[in-house]
């Protein structure tokens, strides 16, 4: 089995607008945004972080 774990690019939070990049294993902020803000990330539920294999020899096992 050679499923593909795959992260997050990029993410903004809804309230104060920081954007920040996912580079090298951490998130980098491209701005501060509001320092006192709780983000709420724009996560929606459409992001799948694992990538199924779907080559043949998979599927025969």
């Amino acid at each position: 089995m050679s499923d593909l774990l795959r992260t997050p690019e990029r993410r903004t939070c809804e309230r104060c607008g920081r954007v920040e990049q996912y580079d090298d294993g951490v998130w980098r902020a491209e701005g501060l945004g509001n320092l006192y803000c709780i983000h709420e990330w724009d996560i929606d539920g459409t992001f799948v972080p694992i990538k199924r294999d779907r080559s043949v020899a998979a599927e025969e096992c």
